[in-house]
């Protein structure tokens, strides 16, 4: 069963994210759902998941930070960006994200990103 982290700074962002994945892959196993990035990097480094989505703007660590970090404690994890923000793309995709997703998520991007993981 795959495993998963949520990093995700708003409660209601993360559940909705959490409500909607519930429902697009129902074998993922949500190990963990962090406030911010530190809390995010611990989680990542205790359960090796197969995939993380991390906002990118959040208290602490930033997203791109938690990428980068968690290379050596979870190489094997798939980084899928959450954010509102377009112009850190690039820069996502040079840490390796599998995807880039922009706020308010849609359940067919998310579905096509799941394909991707899957």
């Amino acid at each position: 069963m795959p495993k998963c982290v949520i990093a995700e700074d708003e409660a209601l962002l993360r559940h909705a994210l959490v409500a909607m994945l519930r429902e697009t892959w129902p074998q993922l196993e949500i190990v963990a759902e962090c406030e911010d990035g530190g809390e995010a990097l611990e989680a990542i480094a205790e359960h090796r998941p197969d995939v993380a989505f991390l906002d990118i703007r959040m208290p602490g660590l930033t997203g791109l930070e938690v990428a980068s970090a968690m290379v050596e404690n979870s190489p094997a994890t798939q980084v899928v960006f959450v954010t509102a923000y377009d112009q850190y793309a690039i820069d996502a995709f040079e840490t390796g994200a599998v995807d880039y997703l922009l706020k308010p998520v849609s359940r067919e991007r998310l579905a096509a990103t799941v394909q991707r993981l899957q």
